[in-house]
């Protein structure tokens, strides 16, 4: 298949290539074998197989038929492909946007709160974080929804820290 051309099987008896296939395929009552690739340029991303009843039973027509849907097919999963990684991108970045507008909004309630300015309160909202082992954002939220108060906060800064404007 890596070929991106056919496989043909026309009597599925006389197969030795895949005998477990070839076993399941006899004892539900098929006898011949086509696997068309799914393809797209020169990316194989699967196959669709037709089976006979009769040996013989897949005429080049059928196969070539066969080929035409899985390339419709294929066309149909890659757009899929693209809708999906679309719409996940769509979904981080909005996430993003989301933390960041929080973390803007904590960053305004520090400076209000300690009367310094909005680096020097994300400066000290980020330094935060780290030394408690806390994620950014989840600490912003607190601030920005109030379960964190700001002066509480602004009394566990170390005494060195000079962020006043």
């Amino acid at each position: 298949m890596q070929s991106g051309t056919a496989i043909t099987s026309p009597d599925l008896h006389t197969e030795q290539r895949w005998p477990s296939f070839t076993r399941l395929a006899l004892q539900a009552g098929y006898q011949a074998a086509a696997a068309v690739p799914l393809r797209s340029r020169h990316q194989i991303i699967g196959s669709l197989t037709l089976l006979g009843t009769e040996p013989d039973g897949l005429e080049h027509a059928s196969i070539q038929l066969g080929q035409a849907l899985a390339d419709m097919a294929t066309i149909g999963l890659l757009q899929q492909r693209a809708s999906r990684r679309g719409d996940l991108l769509a979904g981080q970045l909005q996430a993003v946007l989301h933390h960041r507008v929080v973390i803007e909004q904590a960053k305004g309630v520090l400076a209000e709160a300690g009367n310094m300015a909005p680096e020097d309160a994300y400066r000290t909202l980020r330094d935060h974080a780290r030394q408690h082992g806390q994620h950014l954002s989840e600490l912003a939220r607190g601030l920005a929804t109030g379960t964190i108060r700001p002066h509480e906060f602004l009394a566990t800064r170390p005494a060195s820290d000079d962020t006043t404007r």
